[in-house]
């Protein structure tokens, strides 16, 4: 089959704004359904716009495929503000797709990350001709998990995206001259080369890579907003649930920096779609893949190629996922998709996929893991251990954070630019650390599955008005190799939600870290190891300790840090345990 491609193809939205987007079409007479993206980093570009999938396949299967650049961005007019006009601009984007003379009228959305995004912000204003979605990886909420987590910013990806994917068409808008172009760019790759120096900088509201160049303000904007502010409901899903009608197939992985919002979509979408059917028409796949990593090796850890892309449990690649999923809904053909569990995990340790009927996994055991130790839990040689028997009379671990000297971010579901930053990677450096408390099970006598949402429950003071506090699930090799699972953190003062409270003034308070979810199998021999701290940085910012932040101040002091695991106060992990069936 020969392709039809048509570029900057204009679409006008309502208030006279046009946006552009690229065509490829089969060069057939006929009608064919419409697979749409809308994404912020050029509909030219090869590796953002056609990404994970090919394009050429949807095509020659029968598709016309659009790519748009979202309003503001490369060939599309207007002002860019993350997240803020998605909804109803995907809306006038849908229909406009629909009434395309090659079009069948039946529209389904693909994409990830940001253009996840946009098809879930779209589906919240019910465009008639949208029919199915395919998020990957995406967000909820830009405070939960995005820019922020649990009160904490998200300096790593903040700070990286704006540069890297944000600023450079910014620039190209701005500065006409070539002359001043040119030094514009070459200022913009100076500071991307030395971004790992630039995480440190503080204040951030003066931030010299972006205050230079007169971009992006939005950047400062959204460090001025409190998390309470109201604008951020307007780039948020969290509350319209309900209003999401259309069958979703959303994919995970267990590094994606964005999957704690992936399984609220799906958990939600579920129970809140106010239609018996969409409830049942939501889908949802976790591999053991990173942000826009969907290989067999993800960090420092190989899980067969049946896990990779291109070979999904020996059966398919996810170009032939998404086109069973759209035949289905766009197409009206039986491609027994719709026969298939609801869930589909990948089960880290055995290294395997398996069907599920729901998440979490109705047969779950949640089962306390206490922290103990004689007050020396410092560092992996001390006396910390992990176990399911509740502590009794136990002195307090304390440790001291200095913002000056965060513990490195080694790892795990990050996004910024760095050396080796994701997925599952050697801790053992880290945990020579004595600002690290470190809690070890014994070694396993049979295998345990811990598939599900994972949360620590921490009591604990401090001497500082605001700190942070961390933990890390590890899965411990016999000869000693330590991979990262699940990790999270809190600010104290965003413990309780959104709105901050009072100071600390030395209290014992209970902190609940989510570590988001996992999937892994701790074989034989292997132990079970839980970390805990108070900084995780550059992923993080750093907690200076005085009730300011980075965004506002360079001040900080050191805070001493007590966690306490007694019979009073007995610090655990939860574990979600799953045992085979008998």
């Amino acid at each position: 089959m020969q392709i039809l491609l048509e570029k900057n193809v204009a679409c006008t939205m309502r208030d006279g704004t046009i946006l552009y987007a690229d065509i490829y079409r089969p060069h057939e007479k006929g009608e064919y359904p419409v697979l749409l993206t809308r994404l912020p980093y050029s509909k030219d570009s090869p590796y953002y716009s056609h990404r994970y999938l090919d394009t050429n396949r949807l095509v020659e299967s029968g598709y016309v495929v659009i790519i748009q650049d979202v309003r503001g961005r490369f060939q599309s007019e207007g002002e860019f503000e993350p997240f803020i006009y998605e909804a109803e601009d995907g809306y006038e984007t849908v229909e406009w797709a629909a009434e395309l003379p090659y079009s069948s009228g039946k529209v389904g959305m693909f994409g990830l990350s940001y253009y996840g995004f946009t098809q879930l912000l779209a589906a919240t204003e019910r465009p008639p001709s949208l029919h199915a979605i395919f998020p990957a990886q995406t967000l909820s909420d830009q405070r939960n998990g995005n820019f922020y987590y649990n009160g904490a910013y998200g300096l790593g990806l903040s700070e990286t995206w704006v540069l890297e994917s944000i600023v450079p068409d910014l620039i190209k808008r701005k500065y006409k001259d070539p002359d001043s172009y040119d030094m514009a760019m070459k200022k913009l790759a100076e500071s991307i080369d030395h971004i790992e120096e630039w995480y440190v900088h503080a204040p951030i509201k003066d931030w010299p890579p972006l205050k230079e160049l007169g971009v992006a303000e939005y950047f400062f904007e959204q460090l001025e907003r409190g998390l309470q502010d109201e604008d951020w409901q307007k780039s948020s899903i969290a509350n319209k649930y309900s209003q999401i009608n259309v069958p979703a197939y959303h994919l995970g992985g267990w590094y994606d920096s964005l999957l704690g919002s992936t399984l609220e979509n799906y958990v939600e979408m579920k129970e809140k779609a106010d239609e018996r059917k969409i409830k049942e028409d939501q889908k949802l796949i976790i591999g053991p893949w990173a942000h826009g990593d969907f290989g067999s090796l993800i960090g420092d850890r190989k899980f067969g190629s049946h896990a990779s892309e291109d070979w999904i449990d020996y059966k398919e690649d996810l170009t032939q996922l998404h086109l069973r999923w759209s035949d289905y809904w766009l197409k009206g053909k039986d491609t027994q998709i719709m026969d298939e569990a609801p869930v589909k995990i990948f089960v880290m340790g055995v290294n395997q996929w398996r069907d599920e009927q729901e998440w979490p996994l109705a047969r779950t055991n949640y089962v306390p893991y206490y922290l103990h130790s004689q007050g020396d839990a410092n560092s992996s040689d001390s006396d910390g251990t992990l176990s399911t028997a509740k502590p009794d009379r136990e002195p307090a671990d304390n440790y001291v954070y200095n913002p000056k000297k965060p513990v490195p971010t080694n790892g795990g579901g990050t996004l910024y630019d760095g050396v080796n930053t994701t997925g599952p990677r050697d801790q053992r450096n880290i945990e020579e650390r004595d600002d690290v408390l470190v809690y070890t099970s014994e070694p396993l006598e049979k295998p345990l599955e811990v598939t599900g949402p994972v949360k620590v429950k921490l009591w604990a003071s401090t001497d500082a008005e605001d700190t942070d506090f961390t933990a890390k699930l590890i899965d411990v090799l016999p000869d000693g190799t330590a991979y990262n699972l699940a990790d999270g953190i809190v600010r104290a003062k965003y413990r309780n939600g959104y709105k901050p409270e009072a100071q600390l003034n030395g209290e014992v308070v209970e902190y609940e870290i989510d570590l988001w979810a996992t999937s892994n199998v701790f074989l034989t021999g292997h132990q079970i190891r839980i970390e805990v701290s108070s900084s995780n940085f550059p992923r993080f910012d750093a907690n200076l300790n005085t009730g300011q932040t980075m965004m506002n101040s360079t001040e900080s002091k050191l805070a001493n840090q007590m966690v306490y695991h007694n019979k009073e106060w007995p610090s655990h992990i939860i574990l979600p345990v799953i045992t085979k069936d008998e």
